[in-house]
C-alpha cells in the first residue's frame, strides 16, 4: 500500500496487481492524493497537472465503483481549483461525451455514472469560473435522465444538487428544467432516487423563488405524493424539504426584482398551516378528488402520508426557531389541535384513525414545545394549553347541563372535543413533567387554575379524556411531589362524595390510580395512613356495586383498580391489608364447579358483563400484588392465593359457550378476562396451577388458531422472539429512531391500532417502559395473543410428553387446513408460540422430549423459514438454532446444518436463500464453532451468496449471517480473515450506494472481523499491516457512504480499531468527522443528524476517545472549528466554548436517555483529565450554564451580594456579563443541565485537591500567578464558586437547590481553614458570610421539602463548625436557623407535615439533631483546647477576646441554651437506632407504635436515615453525659461540670417500668450500656460501606465516655466487658488501615487499661 502514496499513480506497481487489489490500490491512491494536493505548493501541482489529469481521466474509463468515482471527482475538482483551469473545458466536454454515448451495456454504466459525478463535483468546486458551459451540461444530463435506470437517476439528482450549489444564483436559466426533472424523481419507484431528488430540490429552493411563492401549493402536493409508499429515509428527506420551503415562504424577504411582479405575494402563516393541514387530513389526493370521495365517505389518508406530514410540521417549526414559536404559539396550538377536532371527521373516523392522529399531534407538540422552548416559554405555553382545555370544558358543561331536547346534537360536540382534550392534557402533563419543580409558579398561579381545570375534566363523558386527565395529574405529582398528597386527598374526597355518578366513579378512580403510580417516582412518598383510606374506599365501592345497576360496572372496575394500584406501593403499605384483599379475591369466584354451572343458567348479558369485569379486575389486582410485593409471597399466602385459580380456569373454558348464549356485548369483556388470566399465570410459577395445565393448554391452542383473528400483526408478536441483532436486517422501523413514537403505526400495518391508554385503563399505574411518556397498551385482541404466546411457552414445557406431542401436531394441522390470509395469521401465531416454547425450554435448561416431538417442531420451523414474511423467517431462524440447542445432540445439529446447505445449493428464490442463510448464522451463534469443516462449508456458501448482485436482500442476509459466524467462531476464524476482508472491501467498493442495507451488513462483518482479530492488529508483520490497512480502507469507504446507518457502522469500526491499535487510527480526522456529524446540527436539534443510532455511535466513540486522549480530542475539535471557515455551519460557539461547551448544549437539547448518559460520561472524562489545566475555562462553562437561568428570582438576591463585595471589583461583573452585546453561549438551559453543571463544580474541586497545593493557598497562588500569568488556581476563583453555589441553592428547581447546597458544603469544607494573607488572623471565606446566610435562609421556609431542609442543616452545622466566622453575632444568624428547626421538630411525629411519608419527617428530624450534634462536638472541642493552654501566661489570648470575637466558650454557651432539649432528643434517637438495628428475630418485641421519631409501618425506610446520622449523635451524647452526668460515682469531681439537675428522661419510663421512678444510678447504667452497646455492635461487624466519619465518631464517643471516673469504674469492675471491648478494638486495628482510626482505637485501649488499674 505504501507504493500508492505518491502524487502520480505508480503504474508499474498498479499493473502487477490482481483485479481486487487494483481497486483497493486506486482507492488508496486517491485518498492519499486528496490530502497531498491540499498540502502541495501551486507550482508543483502545475508541473504534474497534465499527467495527473490524464491518469484521472483514464480511470474514468476503467469503470470505477461508487466510492472510487466520488473520490475521483473530488480530486479532479481539487486539482483544477489549485492548478490551472485552462484544460477544464476539455474535461467537461469529455464527460459530456461519455454521458451522450449510446452504449447501454451494464459494463459501461459505471463510466457513465462516474462522468455524471465528475461534472457535479467540478461545478460545485469551480462554480462561476466555468462561465456559461452549464446550460449545455445541465441539458445533457437531463436528457440522459430520460433513459437512465435507478442508479443513473440517483447520481444525476445528486450531481444536479452539486451543480446548483456551485453556481448559486447564476443557474437561474435552468431552474425550471431542473425543477421539472426533480418533480418526477420525487415520486420515483426507487426510494433512494426520491431521497436524492429531495436533496436536489432542497438545494434548488435556496435560489429558486418560485418554489416558495407561486408554486408553493404544487410543491406541497408533490411532497404529499412522495410520502405515499415511502420509507423512513424518504420521509426524513422529503419532510425536511417541505418544512424548509414552507418556513422560507413565511420568513423570506423577496429580492427587489421579484417584488415588481404581481405574482409574488407574501404567504401568511394561516395559509401555510392550512396547506400542511390538508396534507394531514386529506393526504395526497388533491382537493377536487377528495371532495367527491368525502361525500361517499370512502377515502382515508394513508398512514405514511400522515406520518410524513407530521415530520414536516416539526421541521417547519424548528426552522422558524424557538423565538418565533414563542410569539406565534397561540395560532400554532389552535391549528395543531384542530387537526383532531370534529370539523375534520376524516382524521378521527374510526378509533384506530383517531388514536394514530392523536399520536401525530402529540408528537408535533412534544418535538416543538418540548424541544424548542426554554423553561419560561414553556410555562407560558402550559398556560395557553390550559386555556384551550378550559374553553372546551365550558362548551361541554353547557351541553351537559342543557336539559332540553337539542342535547342530541350536543353529544356530537362531546365526541368532537374528546381528541383535542386528550392531546392537550397529555402535552400539559409532559410539559410539567419535564419542568419538574421549576413549574411550581405555574401551579401556584391562581389565574391559570391548572389543577382545577384538569380535575374538572376528570368528569368528561369520554373515557379517553378521563384517562388523559388522570395521566396529567400523575405527571404533575411526579414533577412536584409536594402536590401528590393534596391531589390524592382531593380525588379521594370527590370519589367518596360523587359515588353516584358513573363518570365521577371511573374518572376519579383513574386519577387515584395514576397518582398511586406516581408514588414510586417520589422518594419522599405519601403518608402511610392513605393506604387504609384507599382500601376502605375500594371495599366500599365493591360492596355497593350490586346496589345500583346503573353504577355496578363502574364501581366494580373502580374498586379493583384502586386495589391493584395500591399494590404498587410495595409490601410496607400492603402488608396490613393483605388479609382483606385475599378475602375479596376468594369471594369473587364461585367456590366449586357446580356453582359455576348454576351461575351459567342464571343472569343476563348485563350481569355477565359486570361479573367478567369484576373477575378480570380481581385477576389484575392479584397480578399487581405478585409483581410488586414479592416479599409478602410466603407459603401461607400462596395457599390462600391458589384455591380460586381452578375456578378461574374453568370459567375460561366456559367462555365460548357463554358468548354463544349472550352474544356480542360480552366479546370485549371476555377477551379482557382471558388476557388478565394469562398475564397472572405467566407471573405465577407453573406449580401453583399444575392441576389445570392441560385445560389451559387446550384453550391457548384454540386461542392461537381462533377463526376470528383477521390481522397478521407480526411486528409486535415476533420482535421479542427474534434476536435483537437480527432485527437490524429488517425494516429500519424496528430500530430505535427519534420518530419511533409515530413511526410505530406504520410498523403495525393498517387495520391495527397503535397502543393507547383507553385500551387498558389498568396500565395507568404501571411504570412505563419508555421513560416518561404515556403508557401505550395495545388493543386487547392483540395483547391477548401476545400473552397467549408467552404462556404457551411455559405451559407446553410443563405438560406431559404425550400431550405436548398431541398439541404440537394439532397446531401443525391447523396451518395445513387454512388458506390464504387466514393461513398466514395462523402460521404466525403458531410459530410464535413454538418459538416461545423453545426459548423457555432453552432458558430453563429443560428437554424437548422423545424424537417424535422434534418432528412437528421441525416441520413448523422449516415452513416458517421459507415464509414470504421476513420477520417470520427471522424468528424461525432463531427457533431453528434454539431447537438444536435444546436437543443438544451433535448429529442432530449437523443434520440441521446439512438441510440448510442442500436448500441453499438448490434453491433459486430469494426467500429460501435468505431464510436458510440466517439459519446457519443462528446455529453458530447458539452452538459456538460447530466444527472446522462445517465452518469452511458455511463460509464458502455465504461467500457465494453475498456476491449475488441480482438480489440485494440475499446479499444482506448472507453477509449478516457471515458476521454472526465470524463473531461466534472467534480465533478459529483467523484462517479465513484475509479472504473475508478482501471480499468485504471488494463489495464495499462495488455495491451501489442505493443498496444501503447491503452496506450495513458489510459494516457488521467488518466490525465482527476487527473484534475477532483484536489486539493482533497492533503487530508489525506484513500480513498484519495489510489486514490493518484494509480495515482502515473499509472504514474510509463507509464513512463516505451517504447512508447514516452505514456511517454509524464506520464509526463503531474505527472505535474498535482505536481500542486495539490506537497508533494507527488518525485521531484528528476521526475527531473532525465526529464533530461534523454532531455539531453541524446542534443549531436545530430536530434536524440534526436525524438518525438516533448515528448520534449514539458518535458519542460512544467520543466517550472512548476521551478516556485516553481527552486533551488531544478537545484541541482537534477547536482546530476544526477555526479552520472550517464558512464551509461547515458548525455551531458558532465551538470556537469560544470548545467541544465541552458544544456537548453541554447538546446535552440540554437531547432527549434520548442513553445518549444523555454518554454525553455526561464523556464530559466527566474530559473534566477529570483536563479541568485542572483549563480551570478558568471549565469554571466559566459551569458559571455560564448556571447564570443563564438566573433571570428568575435569584437575581434580586445576587445584587445584594454585589454591594457587599464592592471591595473586590474583579468579581462584580459576574452577572452583568450579558450587557456586552455578545449573545450568551447558553440560552435557557433546562434544570437537568444546570444540575449537571453544579455537579461538575464539585468534581472540579475534587480534581484540584489531588493537584498542586497552591489551589488551596492564596499567598502561594498569587506568587505563582505573578511569575507566570497563564497559571491558574482554584483559590483565586473562590468568589465564582460561592456565587455558583448561591445561584443553584436559591433556584426554583429542588434538584438544583440540593446540588447547590452540596456545592456550598464542599466549598466550606475545603476552604474553611485557608488564611487571608491581607488580614492576618482571618480566613478567606469570612467575607462571604452574607452570601452563605442568604443561600441557606430559603431552605428553612415552611414550604421547602424535607430533603432540601435536611441538606441545608448539614451546611449550617458545617459552616458553624468550620470556625470561619469569629463574631458571635454573625454566627447567630445561621444558628438562629437551627434553633427554629429544633422548635419545629419538637412537636412530635403527629403534628408534622402530612404531605410526605412519615419517614421523610424522620429524615428531617435526624438531620437537625445531627447538625446540632456536630456543632456541640466542635464547641466542646474548642472549649477543651482553650482550657489546656491556659497554664501558659494568658497574654496572647487576651487580645483575641478583646476585639469582640468569639470566646471559645461563646459557642458552647449558644448551644447550652438548648442542651436540655437536645440531650433528651439525642437519647431518644439513639434508643430508636438501637431498636431498629436489632436482628429480625426480635421483631415481635419491638414497640407496636414505633419509636420516638419513626412509626412502625415505615421502619424500613427510616433505618436508612438513622444509619446516616447515628454516629455524630452518639458522640455528642457521650460528650454531654461526661460533661453533666455520671455524677453519682464521685460527687466532688463531677459537681462543677453540672449545668442543670439531671432528670430521668422520658425514654427511661418505658411501659414496662410502670409508675416506679428509677434511681439515678439505674438511669446512668442504662445510658452507659446504650452507648456502649451501639458502639460495640457497630465496631464488631464493620460493613464495607461504613464511613470513616462513623468509625472515628464512634471511637471518640468511647474515649469521651472513659474520660470520667464513673464509667471507668464500671469497666474496671466488670472484667468481661473490658476484654470484649479490647477484642473488638483489636479487630478494628487489624481491618482498618487509616492511621487516625488506629490512633483513636489505641487511645481507647489505653483508657481501658488505666480503668482496670484504678482502684474500684
Amino acid at each position: 500500500m505504501e507504493l500508492a502514496h505518491s502524487i502520480l499513480l505508480n503504474e508499474d506497481a498498479y499493473n502487477q496487481l490482481g483485479e481486487v487489489q487494483k481497486a483497493e490500490f486506486i482507492f488508496d491512491w486517491l485518498r492519499y492524493l486528496e490530502k497531498l494536493l491540499i498540502a502541495t505548493s501551486r507550482s508543483d501541482v502545475r508541473e504534474k497537472q497534465k499527467t495527473l489529469v490524464e491518469q484521472l481521466l483514464s480511470l474514468l474509463n476503467s469503470s470505477p465503483g461508487p466510492p472510487t468515482r466520488k473520490l475521483l471527482a473530488k480530486n479532479l475538482a481539487l486539482l483544477y481549483s489549485i492548478g490551472d483551469t485552462f484544460s477544464v473545458y476539455e474535461t467537461i466536454d469529455k464527460c459530456n461525451d461519455l454521458i451522450r454515448s449510446k452504449d447501454d451495456s451494464p459494463s459501461y454504466l459505471p463510466t457513465k455514472l462516474a462522468a455524471v459525478v465528475c461534472l457535479g463535483s467540478l461545478y460545485k468546486k469551480l462554480g462561476r469560473v466555468l462561465g456559461n458551459t452549464f446550460t449545455d451540461t445541465v441539458g445533457n444530463i437531463l436528457k440522459a435522465m430520460k433513459s437512465a435506470e435507478s442508479q443513473g437517476r440517483y447520481e444525476i439528482m445528486l450531481s444536479l444538487q452539486n451543480i446548483l450549489n456551485g453556481l448559486g444564483a447564476a443557474a437561474t436559466p435552468c431552474h425550471r428544467d431542473v425543477y421539472k426533472a426533480a418533480r418526477s424523481c420525487l415520486t420515483d419507484r426507487s426510494m433512494a432516487v426520491r431521497c436524492a431528488a429531495a436533496k436536489c430540490l432542497l438545494e434548488l429552493q435556496n435560489e429558486a423563488v418560485f418554489m416558495w411563492s407561486t408554486d408553493l401549493d404544487s410543491v406541497a402536493t408533490l411532497c404529499f405524493k412522495s410520502f405515499e409508499g415511502s420509507n423512513y429515509d424518504v420521509r426524513i428527506s422529503v419532510s425536511k424539504l417541505l418544512g424548509t420551503v414552507l418556513a422560507k415562504a413565511i420568513i423570506s424577504k423577496h429580492p427587489g426584482a421579484a417584488a415588481s411582479r404581481q405574482s409574488t405575494r407574501r404567504v401568511s402563516l394561516e395559509e401555510v398551516l392550512e396547506l400542511l393541514g390538508t396534507g394531514f387530513l386529506r393526504g395526497s389526493s388533491g382537493f377536487l378528488r377528495a371532495s367527491g370521495d368525502m361525500l361517499k365517505g370512502t377515502s382515508s389518508v394513508s398512514r405514511d402520508v400522515r406520518v410524513g406530514v407530521t415530520q414536516a410540521y416539526v421541521v417547519f417549526i424548528s426552522t422558524l426557531g424557538g423565538t418565533w414559536l414563542e410569539k406565534n404559539f397561540a395560532a400554532f396550538l389552535s391549528h395543531i389541535l384542530s387537526l383532531v377536532s370534529q370539523s375534520h371527521p376524516k382524521a378521527t373516523q374510526t378509533q384506530i384513525d383517531a388514536v394514530c392522529s392523536r399520536r401525530c399531534v402529540s408528537f408535533i407538540l412534544r418535538a416543538t414545545v418540548g424541544g424548542l422552548l426554554g423553561e419560561k416559554a414553556q410555562i407560558a405555553a402550559a398556560k395557553d394549553i390550559c386555556q384551550a382545555i378550559w374553553k372546551l370544558k365550558k362548551v361541554m358543561d353547557a351541553v351537559m347541563s342543557d336539559g332540553n331536547l337539542e342535547t342530541r346534537l350536543g353529544s356530537a360536540d362531546v365526541a368532537a372535543s374528546q381528541h383535542i382534550l386528550v392531546c392537550a392534557l397529555q402535552e400539559l402533563g409532559n410539559l410539567i413533567h419535564s419542568l419538574g419543580t421549576t413549574a411550581a409558579p405555574l401551579l401556584q398561579d391562581s389565574s391559570a387554575g391548572i389543577l382545577d381545570n384538569v380535575i374538572s375534566v376528570t368528569l368528561h363523558p369520554s373515557i379517553s379524556v378521563r384517562l388523559a386527565a388522570a395521566w396529567c395529574l400523575h405527571c404533575i405529582a411526579v414533577a412536584l411531589p409536594s402536590y401528590l398528597t393534596p391531589l390524592l386527598d382531593r380525588c379521594l374526597e370527590r370519589l367518596a362524595v360523587l359515588k353516584s355518578s358513573p363518570e365521577a366513579v371511573t374518572g376519579f378512580s383513574f386519577a387515584v390510580a395514576a397518582l398511586l403510580g406516581a408514588v414510586k417516582h417520589c422518594p419522599l412518598g405519601i403518608p402511610h395512613g392513605k393506604g387504609k383510606i384507599i382500601m376502605a374506599l375500594a371495599e366500599d365501592l365493591l360492596c355497593s356495586a350490586a346496589q345500583n345497576s346503573r353504577l355496578s360496572a363502574q364501581r366494580t372496575q373502580a374498586g379493583w383498580l384502586l386495589i391493584a394500584a395500591l399494590m404498587t406501593l410495595g409490601p410496607a403499605f400492603v402488608g396490613h391489608h393483605l388479609a382483606r384483599v385475599l378475602l375479596l379475591w376468594k369471594c369473587v369466584f364461585p367456590v366449586s364447579p357446580e356453582d359455576l354451572e348454576s351461575e351459567k343458567s342464571r343472569g343476563d348479558s348485563f350481569t355477565w358483563q359486570v361479573t367478567l369485569e369484576g373477575r378480570a379486575g380481581a385477576l389484575c389486582a392479584i397480578k399487581s400484588f405478585v409483581a410488586h410485593c414479592g416479599d409478602l409471597l410466603t407459603e401461607e399466602v400462596i395457599q390462600h392465593l391458589v384455591p380460586p385459580l381452578p375456578c378461574a380456569v374453568d370459567l375460561l373454558t366456559q367462555l365460548s359457550s357463554i358468548l354463544k348464549t349472550y352474544g356480542s356485548p360480552l366479546k370485549t369483556p371476555s377477551v379482557v378476562y382471558r388476557q388478565r388470566l394469562y398475564e397472572l399465570l405467566i407471573l405465577l410459577s407453573p406449580e401453583t396451577y399444575e392441576g389445570n395445565l392441560s385445560a389451559i393448554l387446550k384453550e391457548l391452542a384454540a386461542d392461537l388458531t381462533a377463526p376470528d383473528i383477521q390481522v397478521a400483526a407480526s411486528t409486535f408478536l415476533l420482535p421479542p422472539l427474534c434476536h435483537q441483532d437480527d432485527l437490524l436486517i429488517l425494516s429500519p422501523l424496528l430500530q430505535e429512531t427519534d420518530h419511533r413514537f409515530i413511526e410505530e403505526q406504520l410498523l403495525l400495518g393498517s387495520g391495527i391500532a397503535c397502543g393507547s391508554l383507553e385500551y387498558d385503563p389498568y396500565s395507568i399505574y404501571e411504570k412505563d417502559v419508555e421513560g416518561d411518556s404515556v403508557p401505550k397498551p395495545l388493543p386487547p385482541t392483540l395483547s391477548v395473543t401476545s400473552s397467549a404466546v408467552k404462556l404457551f411457552g411455559v405451559v407446553c414445557a410443563h405438560v406431559g410428553e404425550a400431550q405436548r406431542l398431541l398439541v404440537l401436531e394439532q397446531l401443525l394441522d391447523s396451518i395445513k387446513h387454512t388458506k390464504g390470509a387466514r393461513q398466514q395469521v395462523v402460521q404466525l401465531h403458531v410459530v410464535s408460540a413454538v418459538s416461545s416454547f423453545l426459548k423457555y425450554v432453552a432458558g430453563s435448561k429443560g428437554h424437548l422430549g422423545p424424537e417424535e416431538v422434534r418432528r412437528p417442531v421441525l416441520a413448523l420451523v422449516m415452513g416458517a423459514l421459507e415464509s414470504p414474511n421476513p420477520l417470520l423467517r427471522c424468528a424461525a431462524a432463531e427457533a431453528w438454532a434454539r431447537l438444536a440447542q435444546v436437543v443438544e445432540d451433535g448429529v442432530f445439529t449437523a443434520a440441521l446444518a446439512q438441510v440448510s446447505f442442500d436448500k441453499l445449493k438448490s434453491a433459486r428464490d430469494a426467500v429460501t436463500r435468505t431464510g436458510h442463510s440466517l439459519a446457519l448464522g443462528s446455529l453458530h451463534r447458539y452452538l459456538g464453532g460447530i466444527s472446522s469443516q462445517h465452518l469452511n462449508s458455511c463460509v464458502g456458501i455465504l461467500y457465494t451468496l453475498s456476491q449475488d448482485s441480482t438480489s440485494p436482500d440475499v446479499q444482506t442476509w448472507a453477509l449478516h449471517s457471515l458476521s454472526l459466524i465470524i463473531d461466534s467462531a472467534g480465533p478459529l476464524y483467523h484462517t479465513h480473515a484475509e479472504p473475508t476482508l478482501s471480499l468485504i472491501i471488494m463489495l464495499l467498493l462495488n455495491v451501489p450506494p442505493t443498496h444501503a442495507e447491503v452496506h450495513q451488513s458489510l459494516g457488521r462483518c467488518l466490525n465482527a472481523l476487527i473484534t475477532t482479530l483484536g489486539p493482533e492488529l497492533q503487530g508489525n508483520s506484513t500480513s498484519v499491516s495489510t489486514l490493518r490497512s484494509s480495515c482502515l480502507l473499509g472504514c474510509a469507504v463507509m464513512q463516505d457512504n451517504p447512508d447514516c446507518l452505514v456511517q454509524a457502522q464506520a464509526i463503531s469500526c474505527l472505535q474498535q480499531l482505536h481500542m486495539f491499535a490506537p497508533r494507527h487510527v488518525n485521531l484528528s480526522s476521526l475527531v473532525s468527522c465526529l464533530c461534523e456529524i454532531l455539531l453541524d446540527n446542534s443549531v436545530l436539534v430536530n434536524l440534526c443528524s436525524p438518525y438516533l443510532l448515528l448520534r449514539r455511535a458518535v458519542l460512544a466513540c467520543l466517550r472512548q476517545l476521551v478516556q485516553r486522549e481527552a486533551a488531544e480530542v478537545s484541541e482537534h475539535a477547536v482546530m476544526l472549528a477555526k479552520n472550517s471557515g464558512e464551509e461547515l455551519t458548525l455551531d458558532a460557539n465551538i470556537r469560544e466554548v470548545g467541544l465541552e461547551g458544544a456537548l453541554l448544549t447538546l446535552l440540554d437539547k437531547e432527549t434520548d436517555r442513553k445518549l444523555c448518559h454518554d454525553i455526561k460520561e464523556t464530559l466527566n472524562h474530559m473534566l477529570t483529565s483536563m479541568a485542572v489545566d483549563k480551570l478558568s475555562f471549565w469554571l466559566k462553562l459551569c458559571k455560564d450554564v448556571l447564570a443563564a437561568s438566573a433571570d428568575f428570582a435569584a437575581v434580586t438576591c445576587v445584587d445584594t451580594m454585589q454591594e457587599e463585595e464592592g471591595d473586590r471589583g474583579d468579581d462584580a461583573s459576574v452577572l452583568t456579563s450579558r450587557s456586552d452585546g455578545r449573545p450568551h453561549p447558553f440560552t435557557n438551559p433546562r434544570w437537568a443541565t444546570r444540575v449537571f453543571a453544579a455537579e461538575c463544580v464539585c468534581r472540579i474541586i475534587t480534581q484540584c485537591e489531588n493537584a498542586h497545593s497552591a489551589h488551596f493557598d492564596v499567598a502561594l497562588a498569587q506568587d505563582l500567578k505573578k511569575k507566570d500569568s497563564r497559571s491558574d488556581f482554584l483559590v483565586l476563583h473562590l468568589a465564582d464558586l460561592i456565587r455558583m453555589a448561591f445561584m443553584a441553592a436559591t433556584d426554583h428547581s429542588d434538584q438544583l437547590r440540593l446540588s447547590g447546597l452540596e456545592t456550598l458544603l464542599v466549598v466550606i469544607r475545603r476552604f474553611a481553614t485557608i488564611p487571608e494573607p491581607e488580614f492576618p488572623g482571618h480566613v478567606i471565606l469570612e467575607q462571604y458570610q452574607a452570601n452563605v446566610g442568604a443561600a441557606l435562609r430559603p431552605a428553612f421556609t415552611s414550604e421547602t421539602p424535607p430533603d432540601v431542609t435536611a441538606k441545608a442543616c448539614q451546611v449550617c452545622s458545617a459552616w458553624i463548625a468550620s470556625g470561619v466566622v469569629s463574631d458571635l453575632n454573625d454566627i447567630r444568624r445561621v444558628h438562629q436557623l437551627l434553633v427554629a428547626s429544633l422548635t419545629k421538630i419538637q412537636v412530635g411525629k403527629e403534628a408534622l407535615s402530612h404531605l410526605y411519608n412519615e419517614s421523610a419527617s424522620t429524615m428531617e428530624i435526624l438531620a437537625v439533631l445531627k447538625a446540632w450534634a456536630e456543632v456541640y462536638i466542635i464547641a466542646v472541642e474548642r472549649h477543651k483546647n482553650h482550657r489546656q493552654p491556659l497554664k501558659t501566661p494568658p497574654a496572647c489570648s487576651e487580645e483575641s477576646v478583646g476585639n469582640g470575637s468569639i470566646s471559645p466558650d461563646g459557642l458552647l454557651d449558644l448551644v447550652h441554651a438548648d442542651l436540655g432539649t437536645l440531650s433528651r432528643l439525642w437519647l431518644a434517637a439513639l434508643q430508636d437506632f438501637a431498636l431498629l438495628t436489632l436482628p429480625s428475630e426480635f421483631a415481635s418485641q419491638l414497640p407496636v407504635e414505633g419509636g420516638a421519631f419513626y412509626t412502625a409501618e415505615t421502619s424500613e425506610n427510616a433505618k436508612l436515615h438513622y444509619y446516616n446520622s447515628w454516629a455524630l449523635i452518639l458522640h455528642a451524647t457521650a460528650l454531654w453525659l461526661t460533661g453533666t452526668g455520671f455524677v453519682v460515682a464521685d460527687p466532688d469531681e463531677g459537681a462543677p461540670n453540672l449545668s442543670r439537675p439531671v432528670t430521668p428522661t422520658s425514654m427511661c419510663q418505658g411501659s414496662s417500668s410502670g409508675p416506679r421512678v428509677k434511681s439515678p444510678e439505674d438511669v446512668y447504667t442504662e445510658r452507659f450500656h446504650l452507648i456502649l452497646g451501639i458502639s460495640v455492635k457497630f465496631l464488631c461487624s464493620l460493613r464495607s460501606d461504613a464511613t470513616m466519619e462513623s468509625i472515628t465518631a464512634c471511637l471518640h464517643a468511647l474515649q469521651a465516655l472513659l474520660d470520667v471516673p464513673w464509667p471507668r469504674s464500671k469497666i474496671g469492675s466488670d472484667q468481661d466487658l473490658g476484654i470484649e471491648l479490647l477484642n473488638v478494638l483489636h479487630r478494628v486495628i487489624l481491618t482498618r488501615e487509616s492511621p487516625s482510626i488506629q490512633l483513636a482505637s489505641l487511645e481507647v485501649v489505653r483508657q481501658i487499661i488505666c480503668a482496670a488499674q484504678e482502684p474500684p
